[in-house]
């Protein structure tokens, strides 16, 4: 088969090209980023252009059997920029997979449209509540599939939770500094809550099952997240327990916490947005059970396994990215005031 993947020179894109390519599958890439991996640079067809040009998506889209669209601005974006990319952006590749007639469409949105729960697990059909631009753009985005998917295309919907792994650095490259340099990690409350993660292999499975199960079956929207997870304090010490520096998580109290971080971002001194650190003292996990009876989706990693894989490649290609930073989550986010923060931990 022919794959677009939107966003191919991301985090999710590139371990989807190099998944889909294993499996002997034609790929293009489109992303609005250089695409700079040299395993995979002769072995794909690459667009570089932005999704909210329409004559580079129709030029993209042209002959793909299905699209795999992970391309998104994400939240330290502008909202301008968040809100044209990923709504609009997600309007004109389906409409020009409409035109194509692409066989498939699988959209790639995020838990990030439930808000912040009141309760646990989180179902597909329960009531969707963005917070911040992110998370409002995201369920506008769904919103612009379920239309096409009525008008007979079918475009599976994915809500991955936080995902990491191989290429992943982003907020998680804040704690793996901390934790290579010999330091402990803070945690916002006394991090008993259960934070459901997910490897990006697990999510490029899920993916795979979308792109090639009965088009009956997937035409829905599934929850995918780990199977197996405990606190968030046990799982982030899986991390500072591999670093083997006798570090510890060290609880601080939510309520002062969170109203600094507000503060600071507020200030652009903290790259931690509203949705990160308002969530991350709370329980926060999805059922996956739809996924796993329709899907047959068996995720092979739990949140330790995940965060110490996702550690393991940080060290290996640390010279790789050591003075890089950005705003996507294949950079190192800049770490800002809390970099002072360290001496403390």
């Amino acid at each position: 088969m022919k794959y677009l993947i939107t966003g191919g020179a991301g985090f999710l894109g590139i371990n989807i090209v190099r998944y889909l390519h294993s499996r002997g599958h034609e790929i293009v890439s489109l992303d609005v980023a250089e695409f700079d991996y040299p395993d995979m640079k002769d072995k794909i067809k690459i667009i570089k252009g932005d999704i909210r040009d329409q004559s580079i998506v129709e030029h993209a889209v042209n002959g793909i059997d299905i699209v795999v669209h992970t391309a998104a601005a994400l939240p330290l974006y502008k909202p301008e920029d968040i809100f044209s990319t990923d709504i609009i952006g997600t309007r004109l590749l389906l409409e020009s997979a409409e035109r194509n007639k692409v066989k498939r469409f699988i959209h790639i949105s995020s838990t990030a449209v439930y808000g912040i729960p009141d309760h646990h697990p989180l179902l597909e059909d329960d009531k969707l509540d963005g917070v911040g631009p992110y998370g409002k753009a995201k369920i506008e985005a769904e919103e612009e599939c379920i239309k096409f998917r009525a008008k007979g295309m079918c475009v599976p919907i994915l809500r991955p939770k936080s995902f990491i792994g191989p290429e992943r650095l982003g907020v998680f490259a804040l704690f793996y500094d901390w934790a290579k340099d010999g330091h402990g990690f803070p945690m916002i409350g006394n991090g008993k809550n259960r934070y459901q993660l997910l490897d990006v292999e697990d999510l490029c499975d899920s993916i795979y099952l979308c792109a090639t199960l009965d088009e009956k079956k997937v035409n829905d929207t599934f929850n995918i997240g780990a199977k197996v997870y405990t606190t968030m304090r046990e799982d982030y010490q899986s991390v500072l327990d591999y670093a083997k520096h006798g570090k510890k998580i060290k609880g601080l109290p939510e309520k002062p916490i969170i109203l600094t971080l507000k503060i600071l971002e507020a200030l652009k001194l903290s790259p931690l947005y509203k949705w990160v650190y308002e969530t991350a003292s709370k329980d926060s996990f999805v059922s996956i059970e739809k996924a796993e009876k329709i899907l047959g989706y068996k995720p092979k990693y739990s949140n330790k396994d995940a965060l110490v894989r996702n550690y393991k490649w940080y060290l290996e290609h640390l010279n790789e990215f050591e003075n890089k930073s950005g705003v996507s989550h294949r950079v190192p986010w800049k770490q800002g005031i809390l970099k002072f923060a360290k001496i403390f931990f």
